[in-house]
């Protein structure tokens, strides 16, 4: 039977480095300026890969893994800036669901974050992976995980305004570059996924400060949380077989 692989990406260095460190059996490859790694971890096949900062990245990435790797499910790892106010710099999002916020044309008479004539501009990750994903969190000393909604757009966020205006109009959770993307584009192939993000700053005017100082330490806690998860799902595929 054939074992089935996940796809799991980070767009910064940091936010795959600590997962290929713990990887076995690893073997590269390379994809469009991609670098992609196949290997083991928590007994679970995977192709690991970094995808650049962005959208445009992240969708490319995603649709290798899937064309080109087969993937099964993908998880995508990093930080982000909370929108939530409750959020602390280390915290963990478990996406419920993704969108794009700086689709906009609401001139058009589309509301924010819709995409124009397409059927679906809020993606909904699988619910499977976000159960395990927040079990898996439960496990991490003193870390508030948070489901809920993860906003993606091609902009750093660094103005308390522009939180409030994401959280009061399109209910985000946390905001970064990439996860809509991926999210999107699995969607549209019918590929489960989930995103996971570590806040490393909480998208104010100290943002850039703040995602300078803790964005290895919200990795590494994403990571943790990923691997985590893996061994929870792993687990549980044992029982069902």
């Amino acid at each position: 039977m054939k074992k089935k692989v996940i796809g799991i990406i980070g767009a910064m260095d940091e936010e795959i480095a600590s997962l290929l460190n713990k990887m076995d059996q690893v073997r590269p490859h390379a994809c469009y300026g991609i670098r992609f790694y196949r290997g083991t971890l928590e007994g679970t096949s995977l192709v690991l890969c970094k995808s650049g900062v962005g959208k445009v990245n992240a969708a490319l990435c995603t649709q290798i893994l899937i064309d080109r790797f087969q993937v099964q499910a993908i998880i995508f790892t990093g930080v982000a800036g909370a929108l939530d106010s409750d959020l602390d710099i280390g915290d963990l999002v478990v996406s419920t669901e993704c969108q794009q916020h700086d689709v906009d044309a609401s001139v058009l008479g589309f509301p924010r974050g819709t995409i124009p004539f397409q059927e679906v501009s809020i993606f909904p990750a699988d619910p499977d992976l976000v159960r395990w994903a927040v079990d898996a969190g439960k496990s991490l000393n003193h870390v508030k995980i948070v489901p809920g909604k993860v906003l993606s757009g091609d902009q750093f966020i660094s103005d308390p305004a522009k939180v409030l205006e994401l959280r009061e109009q399109l209910k985000g959770a946390c905001v970064e570059m990439e996860g809509a993307a991926v999210a999107h584009v699995s969607w549209l192939a019918g590929v489960p996924y989930v995103v996971i993000r570590s806040i490393s700053d909480r998208a104010d005017h100290s943002a850039h400060v703040n995602f300078a100082e803790f964005t290895r330490l919200a990795a590494s806690r994403s990571s943790e949380m990923v691997c985590r998860l893996l061994a929870l799902r792993q687990k549980e595929m044992k029982k069902s077989v």
